[in-house]
């Protein structure tokens, strides 16, 4: 088996690997696959340079490999970075034609896969955290990418919920872990040290087990009372547009004592040669010997278990929040309250329920991260969402939306260690009378003063 291991962001030497390389080979015999150290290659590729992005590197892998390999079949290993980086070459590459990519296997170690909350720090700020950079100073390129609610992860991962694994012979794997290394990290950042995390990736950012839903807002419905703040104002319902779509079932396990990086609970740096197996490796061997569908929903099943076994606190669940209008255009500047009760009101909801919010500066992507095992409680299901959109006046406008889960469960889409990605459209209303055509003889001789009509054009394509 030719086995290709491939880096995070801005390791500029391939001993971030550690000694992984060598105890795999080392052991393979015995866990029934044969790999011979000339076939483990060692990926190198720059991702601390400003004007890389993920799509440089995913392309330059393409050469890489046919120059190495050729169209052989090979096996992946990442850690970190490289997850999103291989996922996104196989987008480029084999989307259209999924059965024609080479790679067998890709088991991701700690993947961004939805994203990093650490990467909102900034470039200055990263580069002196030692959890990930080793005094390297990390590339806007390929942050931007990584943080929480950025617009080409969306996209990324809105395509590979279209996906089909076991059908093409393609098996992807994540291995995680949620252990904080309190001796390597410094505490620069609460980030450092979250619940779900192994100080970087949350658990919820790597698994690649993941729901897309959209919500539309239908400005002919009857109108919601909503208060805010004392005031009752009206609110649009936003619907259901469809199903929920899921993405295709993914191997997922969190690995007990693991970290994102170091020599102790590293996940990858902590495998050395003179220590006893780490848990990592006996299911990376799990992976590797996977050879049908069979053999891969037997793996997931068997990760899922141990995944529960070392479950014993908490666990969370992401919503990333990607807000535009029925003509397509963005919307970034809004309030959003999270809801709960008979009447759907904002202080209603779990105590200790809400762990923390990003909004990405440059997608306007909201990104919540919440505490399951307090929110799947909520007394009958009754969990929504209202939105204040603004402009909210004017010849073009947004009037206030709102979600509400009547009729539905919460067990129906939210998972533990999942992120769910909303899709909301807004109705922009546009005042009928924002352009007029009169006969020359009725020209208002001066409409610089004009009000906005209360009647809106329909929805009209263009």
């Amino acid at each position: 088996m030719k086995l290709i291991f491939v880096h995070g962001w801005s390791v500029t030497s391939t001993s971030t690997y550690g000694e992984l390389p060598e105890v795999l080979q080392r052991e393979a015999i015995s866990n029934g696959l044969e790999i011979e150290i000339e076939n483990i290659y060692l990926g190198e590729y720059i991702s601390f340079h400003d004007e890389v992005i993920l799509d440089d590197i995913a392309r330059a892998f393409e050469k890489a490999r046919v120059d190495k390999i050729g169209n052989e079949r090979f096996a992946c290993i990442t850690h970190s970075t490289g997850g999103p980086v291989i996922r996104l070459w196989i987008d480029l590459f084999f989307k259209t034609d999924l059965p024609t990519c080479p790679l067998s296997h890709l088991v991701m170690l700690a993947p961004a896969n939805h994203g990093s909350s650490l990467a909102i720090l900034g470039k200055s700020r990263l580069g002196r955290i030692k959890a990930w950079w080793d005094d390297v100073e990390p590339g806007t390129g390929v942050l931007n990418w990584l943080q929480l609610g950025s617009a080409d992860q969306w996209n990324l991962n809105h395509s590979w919920i279209n996906y089909s694994y076991g059908e093409n012979t393609f098996y992807p794997f994540v291995l995680s872990g949620e252990k904080i290394d309190d001796h390597f990290y410094d505490f620069l950042n609460p980030y450092l040290v979250e619940e779900g995390s192994d100080g970087v990736v949350r658990l919820t950012g790597a698994n690649l087990n993941y729901q897309l839903i959209k919500l539309v807002q239908n400005c002919q419905a009857e109108e919601l009372d909503a208060r805010i703040d004392g005031t009752t104002i009206k609110a649009f319902p936003l619907e259901w547009d469809n199903a929920i779509l899921t993405s295709p079932k993914c191997a997922f396990e969190v690995i007990p004592s693991a970290s994102h990086s170091g020599d102790r609970f590293g996940i990858m740096g902590s495998v050395k040669k003179s220590r006893a197996i780490k848990p990592v490796v006996p299911s990376i061997f799990q992976a590797l010997k996977v050879n049908s569908q069979a053999s891969y929903d037997e793996t997931v099943s068997a990760m899922r278990q141990r995944t529960e076994n070392v479950q014993k606190s908490s666990r969370y669940i992401m919503f990333v929040f990607n807000i535009q209008d029925n003509y397509g255009n963005p919307v970034h500047d809004f309030d959003m309250l999270l809801l709960a009760g008979d009447n759907y009101e904002p202080g209603k909801l779990p105590k200790g329920f809400f762990i923390d919010k990003q909004k990405n500066s440059l997608s306007g992507n909201l990104v919540f991260y919440i505490n399951y095992d307090k929110i799947k409680n909520i007394k009958d299901s009754k969990l929504g969402i209202r939105i204040v959109a603004r402009p909210d006046e004017g010849f073009s406008h947004y009037a206030p939306a709102e979600f509400r889960m009547d009729g539905l469960t919460l067990e129906s889409f939210l998972n533990p260690n999942q992120t769910i990605m909303v899709d909301v459209i807004l109705t922009r209303l546009i005042a009928e009378n924002t352009f007029v055509l009169d006969k020359i003889t009725e020209i208002e001789p001066d409409f610089k003063k004009r009000k906005p009509s209360n009647e809106t054009i329909d929805n009209l394509k263009g």
